[in-house]
C-alpha cells in the first residue's frame, strides 16, 4: 500500500529529545508499506536531521519555512476567519509539491499529523483521509488565554475559537481521526463530528531508553527534559527555578538542575547564571545527559495530552515527580509509578524525598520501568495503528 504522511515538522529519531509520534508512525508503516514524507523545516540544520528519515520512505518531501515568513502569514491571519496556527504552517512549494505527488502517483491513504497540515491534502480524493490530531490544540490555545497577561490573553482566546471551528470542520472532511489520550477524545466528541475516532496513545521505545547502570546513588541532580522554545516548557522550568528550586537548595544546598532541551530561549539562557543550574541547549543524545539524574521533573502548568518527557524518564528508570497537569496523559498510579505534587511546596517536599531517601529512589525507579513496558511501549501503540487502518480502510471500501 502507497501512504502520503503529511507531518508539521520534520520527525527526528529519538536521540532528539522532542516529540517522536510521527517518527515512530512513519517507521512502523514503512515496514509494510510504501510511506512518502511531507513536511516543513525551521531551520537549515533541521533540514539535515531530517535525513535519517530516508532510510524509512521512499521519498521525503521537505521545504524550509523560515521563522519570520511563518510569523508574518500568522499575523495577517489575525483579522481573518483563518486560525493563524494554520497560516503559520503555510508554504505555497509544499503545497505545490505535495499536489504534484498526488497527480502523479496513486495513493491508497494520506495520513496527516496534526491538524494544522490538513491543507496540504484538503480536495484529494484518491484514497482514504486520516487526520492523526494529537492533541486538539484549540484547548491549548484556550489554557494560554487564561494564563497569559492582556493583551496576548485575547489573541490566544480568539485563536482557539479559530481554531475549534476549524478542527470541528476538518473532522467532516476526514475517513477517521485519532487522538492520544481520552482525554482528548472526549474533548473531539464535544465536537459533534460523526466521524469515526479512536486513541492511539503515545509511547516510548524502552529498548532505547534504559539505563544498564543506575545512577549514582549519592546524585544530586535534578533532569528536566524538553525543547526549550516551547512555552509551556519555558513557563514550568521558570516556575521550578524561580518558587520551587530554592526551596530545595535550603535542604541540599548542592543540588544540580540540568535543562536539557534544544532551542533555549534567553530567559531559559540567562538561568546559567544562578548557582546549580546548567543549560545543555542541542546536544545530540539526551540519555547520556540523564543517566546520572536522581529525578527527573516534569514541573508544568499548561499541559495537555501525553508528556514524553515523562515515559523517556520513567524508561530509564529514573523517579519522576510531575504536576497533576503534566501526569494527567500518563497511565500510571501516583505514589507508585511517579510522584505528583500540586503546590511549589509539595513539589520540593517530593523531590527533597527521593534525593535523600534511597528506598523510595529505588522503588520508583523500578516500578516506574515496568510500567512503561506495560502500558506506553510503541509497539502496543503500533499494533492499535495497524487495527485502526484496517478497519478504516474496511469501512471504506464498504461505502465505495
Amino acid at each position: 500500500m502507497k501512504i502520503l504522511f503529511v507531518c508539521h515538522r520534520l520527525p527526528f529519531p529519538p536521540n532528539r529529545g522532542g516529540k517522536i509520534r510521527p517518527f515512530n508512525m512513519i517507521q512502523h508503516l514503512s515496514r509494510k508499506h510504501e510511506v512518502t514524507v511531507a513536511s516543513l523545516a525551521e531551520t537549515v540544520q533541521e533540514l539535515r536531521d531530517g535525513e535519517g528519515l530516508k532510510k524509512h520512505c521512499v521519498e521525503v518531501i521537505a521545504e524550509l519555512l523560515p521563522k519570520p515568513v511563518r510569523w508574518r502569514q500568522a499575523c495577517t491571519a489575525l483579522c481573518t476567519s483563518e486560525p493563524s496556527s494554520v497560516a503559520y504552517f503555510r508554504s505555497i512549494e509544499l503545497h505545490r509539491r505535495v499536489r504534484n505527488v498526488l497527480c502523479e502517483q496513486k495513493f491508497d491513504c494520506a495520513i496527516v499529523h496534526c491538524a494544522f497540515v490538513a491543507q496540504y491534502v484538503l480536495g484529494w480524493e484518491g484514497g482514504l483521509r486520516w487526520l492523526d490530531y494529537g492533541d486538539l490544540d484549540s484547548g491549548k490555545w484556550a489554557e494560554y488565554g487564561e494564563h497569559r497577561s492582556f493583551p496576548l490573553s485575547l489573541g490566544f482566546r480568539l485563536e482557539a475559537k479559530k481554531l475549534r471551528k476549524y478542527e470541528a470542520k476538518l473532522a467532516g472532511l476526514f475517513h477517521q481521526c485519532t487522538v492520544t489520550t481520552q482525554g482528548e477524545l472526549d474533548m473531539y466528541a464535544s465536537l459533534g463530528a460523526s466521524t469515526p475516532c479512536s486513541v492511539i496513545p503515545n509511547g516510548v521505545d524502552a529498548s532505547y531508553f534504559t539505563r544498564p547502570v543506575q545512577g549514582p546513588e549519592n546524585s544530586r541532580v535534578i533532569a528536566f527534559l524538553g525543547r526549550m522554545d516551547y512555552y509551556p516548557n519555558i513557563d514550568g522550568i521558570l516556575y521550578f527555578v524561580h518558587d520551587i528550586l530554592p526551596l530545595i537548595q535550603k535542604a541540599i544546598p548542592d543540588v544540580q538542575l540540568r535543562v536539557i532541551g534544544s532551542n533555549p530561549s534567553q530567559r531559559i539562557r540567562d538561568l546559567a547564571r544562578l548557582p546549580g543550574v546548567t543549560i545543555t541547549g542541542h546536544v545530540p543524545d539526551v540519555r547520556p545527559y540523564l543517566a546520572d539524574a536522581a529525578v527527573a521533573i516534569a514541573p508544568l502548568r499548561l499541559a495537555r495530552g501525553t508528556q514524553n518527557k515523562i515515559l523517556e524518564s520513567m524508561a530509564m528508570g529514573i523517579p519522576v515527580v510531575s504536576t497533576p497537569q503534566a501526569a494527567k496523559g500518563i497511565s500510571a498510579i501516583p505514589g507508585k509509578h511517579l510522584l505528583v505534587a500540586g503546590n511549589p511546596g509539595e513539589f520540593s517536599a517530593r523531590v527533597i524525598d527521593v534525593l535523600q531517601v534511597l528506598e523510595l529512589r529505588r522503588s520508583l525507579s523500578g516500578a516506574a520501568r515496568k510500567q512503561v513496558e506495560a502500558m506506553h511501549h510503541w509497539p502496543a501503540s503500533m499494533r492499535i495503528l495497524d487495527e485502526v487502518l484496517e478497519q478504516a480502510l474496511g469501512r471504506r471500501k464498504l461505502r465505495c
